[in-house]
């Protein structure tokens, strides 16, 4: 299962920008003993998500399912706020962030990232 994006993953990525800030969503499946690896790769992606204007957002364990097919169940939930998608491609690409990408890569049997984007409600009157 791959857990990291890959280049033709990040051009589509900016590709499809509707513009504006972007939260990404992820899904974690952890490795057995994987989550020693993943807190070190958090640790050291924080000064990253600085450097390119992101924000954890939330970070927690998964639960038992309520609504969910069969192997839907998560180890764990993140969500990221960057400024844009650009951010989050630049961040990924960054040569010295690469260097931790391997703790991820390690601690994760699956995973998800999806971008998300605000939804927008007209007001009446």
């Amino acid at each position: 299962m791959a857990v990291d994006p890959q280049g033709a993953d990040l051009a589509r990525l900016v590709a499809e920008d509707p513009g504006g800030p972007v939260v990404m969503l992820n899904l974690l499946r952890f490795a057995p003993d994987g989550r020693a690896s993943y807190a070190e790769y958090s640790r050291r992606a924080g000064a990253f998500l600085k450097r390119y204007g992101g924000e954890l957002l939330y970070a927690g364990d998964g639960g038992t399912p309520l609504v969910a097919e069969e192997g839907q169940a998560w180890d764990a939930v993140l969500l990221v706020r960057y400024p844009d998608r650009e951010a989050f491609s630049r961040m990924v690409a960054d040569p010295e962030y690469q260097e931790i990408t391997g703790l991820r890569s390690r601690a994760l049997t699956e995973a998800v990232l999806q971008p998300t984007s605000p939804w927008s409600f007209g007001h009446a009157g």
